[in-house]
């Protein structure tokens, strides 16, 4: 059965409210299960899924747009505005002048005329081009945020995104962001879970009208920059066997509670199914003041933005204040 997902507005945008409830389009490695990736959107869309998440680096925009082009035909939604549709600028096209360029390929490969929210996937630039997760140390150079924010405000006055957006921004590099910028970011999408909690981040974007969005929230387990720290949580487990959920649906509703959207990820069917299963439901007070006491530690810390040659020459450079316990 189709459920229907609550939505959030979202300031300093030209678009629509974000589902409260988003799908992660990654499949690691990249790139190598395009045809499960495109099948899975489709079964998404059938469950009740409408905003699907993506990126440049993830290679998952093409089945992404063929698969809208399937659902459109089969009559599964109506219209290409029934869905929210996000994608990412990756690193080696932080630069001014390939901005542009970076989200046109985008929409070429979705096959569409304009993305819902584009976001700049990190605050650091990479000279020469392509696509890759890895780069020389020198070739890892300092993001000039005000020229390349002004390109991304050029896509949303073209009407090319009717949002635009950060990730994995700190407050420190938010604020310098909204030093010069005309248009704020609509969104902050970060990794945010019960055992990363962003709480400090969260009150500043809520602060300045910066809706949180959660990547990651079950610690990104199976990837080769998660963990199962989330999923293995004896708390957790407490607190799901209590409610009856599971502990990824604990975490879920954990994020949604937080007044953030959530990104889920799972191609299993029966998990997708059971991942929009948290809308009917409420953590108790004993069981958030539970999650409260757990102690904090980041997961993805992405080291492979750190070196001795470039901007961030240790984690607590690329995160700032919000660093806290990396181990």
């Amino acid at each position: 059965m189709e459920r229907h997902i609550p939505l959030a507005p979202l300031k300093n945008s030209r678009g629509k409210a974000i589902p409260l409830i988003g799908f992660g389009t990654a499949s690691f490695p990249f790139g190598e299960c395009n045809s499960l990736v495109k099948e899975s959107i489709l079964h998404g869309i059938k469950l009740g899924y409408r905003h699907f998440n993506s990126a440049a680096i993830y290679q998952s925009e093409q089945p992404l747009g063929e698969a809208i082009v399937e659902a459109l035909h089969l009559g599964l939604i109506k219209s290409r505005d029934d869905l929210f549709i996000t994608s990412k600028l990756w690193c080696s096209d932080t630069h001014s002048h390939r901005v542009l360029p970076a989200l046109q390929n985008s929409l070429k490969n979705l096959g569409l005329d304009y993305l819902d929210l584009y976001l700049i996937h990190y605050p650091v630039s990479i000279k020469g081009e392509g696509l890759q997760l890895t780069s020389r140390e020198e070739d890892l150079v300092a993001m000039d945020f005000g020229s390349v924010w002004k390109a991304m405000e050029e896509c949303q006055e073209l009407g090319l995104s009717k949002s635009i957006g950060v990730s994995n921004f700190s407050i420190k590099k938010l604020n310098l962001l909204l030093s010069s910028a005309k248009i704020p970011p609509a969104v902050n999408q970060v990794g945010m879970n019960p055992l990363w909690r962003q709480k400090k981040l969260k009150e500043f974007c809520e602060e300045k009208g910066i809706h949180m969005s959660a990547y990651s929230p079950l610690g990104a387990v199976g990837t080769a920059w998660g963990s199962n720290r989330v999923m293995e949580c004896e708390v957790l487990k407490h607190v799901a066997r209590e409610n009856r959920k599971t502990v990824a649906q604990v975490c879920l509703r954990w994020v949604y509670e937080q007044g953030a959207s959530v990104l889920v990820k799972s191609f299993n069917k029966e998990r997708m199914k059971e991942n929009l299963d948290i809308l009917d439901w409420k953590l108790n007070l004993e069981d958030l003041n539970k999650i409260n006491q757990i102690p904090e530690i980041r997961g993805c810390p992405t080291t492979l933005f750190i070196s001795d040659e470039g901007p961030y020459k240790t984690l607590e450079e690329l995160w700032d204040e919000e660093m806290k316990v990396v181990q």
